[in-house]
């Protein structure tokens, strides 16, 4: 019935209600700091683990294997589109990492990532979760644009799966910008503001992501390989290393094999 009903509503709609559930869920892990002034290193690195593993899982299951699949009707090489998109995902990436001012909670005050900036530590922690977040939302709205299409390989039900999947490890990510402000001594409140308003990219990116699987069909697979390449390169560059970091990598990954088993089965069972 709910796949029924939600099969009625505009794909371009269906991906903002989407990306607003993961934004909430964004907002939901940035809330723990009402109830927790800090969180434990273990606790931490475990769910950034986690976080990573549900990344790496959703980049092939949902995004990588249907390009493929779509390529070998559209293209006499069905690797290369895949190939070709997932590269420009990761330097796409690359180039607003290097461009755009953010720093990650590990580092200290003075030291940040981009342009050099007199932005407050602040605005930079938010920043560079937006980061992480704008290919998520991408890839949920590409998700429910391919889906509306009608092609085989994609369909409605594991968009929804992969909205679920990222919205699940969007509550680490809350609380990996909200909990360093909270330690450092910013208000309660300001510090949950700073912590959801990281996730508020990702309705914006998915409206985007939805529009461009509509209006730009023959180039599907490239659009889905690129939101994967994307999100791998977020996962590699910033989420293993941060959870890796400390004295408890085990635990980050037991987490990581733990996400990617958790969105392998949504992904499958659903999809």
């Amino acid at each position: 019935m709910f796949f029924e009903t939600i099969t009625t509503i505009n794909p371009i709609t269906q991906a903002l209600i989407a990306t607003l559930f993961t934004w909430g869920v964004t907002a939901a892990g940035a809330a723990m700091v009402f109830f927790f002034s800090s969180i434990k290193e273990s606790i931490m690195n475990a769910t950034l683990g986690f976080a990573a593993g549900v990344m790496i899982a959703a980049s092939f299951w949902s995004l990588l294997a249907p390009a493929i699949e779509m390529s070998a009707s559209m293209f006499s090489q069905s690797w290369l589109p895949a190939m070709v998109g997932f590269l420009g995902g990761g330097a796409f990436l690359f180039t607003v990492d290097k461009t755009l001012p953010h720093m990650h909670p590990d580092m200290k005050n003075g030291e940040t990532e981009g342009i050099s900036t007199t932005w407050r530590r602040s605005v930079l922690l938010v920043l560079a979760i937006t980061l992480h977040n704008f290919p998520e939302g991408l890839a949920v709205g590409v998700a429910f644009g391919a889906a509306a299409v009608g092609l085989p390989q994609a369909d409605i039900t594991g968009a929804v799966a992969l909205a679920l999947g990222i919205g699940i490890q969007n509550f680490p990510e809350g609380l990996a910008v909200s909990a360093p402000l909270r330690r450092e001594g910013m208000k309660t409140g300001k510090a949950f503001w700073y912590g959801q308003l990281s996730g508020v990219v990702e309705p914006i990116a998915g409206v985007l992501g939805a529009s461009a699987a509509l209006f730009m069909r023959p180039i599907l697979p490239f659009v889905l390989a690129f939101a994967a390449g994307a999100m791998i390169y977020v996962v590699i560059e910033e989420l293993i290393p941060e959870a890796q970091n400390g004295r408890h990598s085990d635990l980050a990954t037991i987490g990581t094999m733990l996400g990617f088993a958790v969105m392998m089965v949504l992904d499958v069972a659903l999809g």
